[in-house]
């Protein structure tokens, strides 16, 4: 399948309404949280060279941008979605190739940084050189975390004071990033991800009195 993927500009300003629209409905459709973006937020990322589109033709199939916090301290790629359409063909592992070149390219001394809670994308993030951490690790600064409201989670999170959700985070240090990791590389770095994530899972478990909404949530356990 023939599609082009390239840093967004002020030419794609009319895609930013179905951008929001696809974002909102994969929120709905996954019941966890893709906070919501105005059309005009869309744009700004565009007009400032941070946001990378996918396209078939005239339409729009896929979109990811960038985000800074903390003087440009940390930096994130978000609010990565693929059409329904144009899934498990590779698109979204593209796309998110295509904005880590870029944010290797605006942001070169920061650490890159998400919270997501899809599997896929803990892989393709891993694959890129990502690390999971615990939020403590991640920017601390309010603006990030204010985005979070829109989410189903968020009163998890309030509770739990920024410290767990739903999502999973993970860094990646953009000044000491290495070259692409080779496959036996990636395989080993996917396995310390997923033993992160086991034990993470017993350290939810030994607190999961103070916390039970978010244990069941997560594990899918009574």
């Amino acid at each position: 399948m023939s599609y082009m993927i390239t840093v967004a500009g002020e030419a794609h300003f009319r895609y930013a309404a179905i951008i929001c629209q696809m974002m909102e409905e994969s929120s709905k459709i996954r019941g966890t949280g893709i906070a919501k973006r105005k059309p005009e937020y869309i744009q700004l990322k565009m007009e400032e060279g941070k946001a990378v589109i996918a396209l078939v033709q005239d339409k729009v199939i896929g979109f990811c941008y960038i985000e800074s916090w903390e003087g440009q301290k940390y930096v994130a790629n978000s609010g990565l979605i693929v059409h329904p359409e144009y899934r498990n063909i590779g698109l979204a592992k593209a796309i998110k190739q295509k904005t880590f070149e870029l944010s290797k390219t605006k942001f070169p001394n920061a650490k890159l940084f998400g919270i997501t809670t899809s599997l896929a994308v803990m892989k393709i993030n891993s694959d890129l050189g990502y690390k999971p951490v615990t939020f403590s690790e991640l920017t601390q600064d309010d603006t990030f975390w204010k985005g979070c409201e829109s989410c189903t989670n968020y009163d998890i999170l309030q509770r739990t004071k920024r410290t767990m959700c739903l999502c999973s985070g993970m860094v990646c240090d953009l000044s000491t990033v290495p070259e692409p990791l080779s496959e036996q590389g990636k395989k080993k770095a996917w396995q310390s991800f997923k033993t992160f994530l086991k034990e993470r899972k017993l350290r939810i478990q030994k607190v999961s009195d103070k916390f039970p909404k978010l244990f069941k949530i997560l594990y899918n356990e009574k």
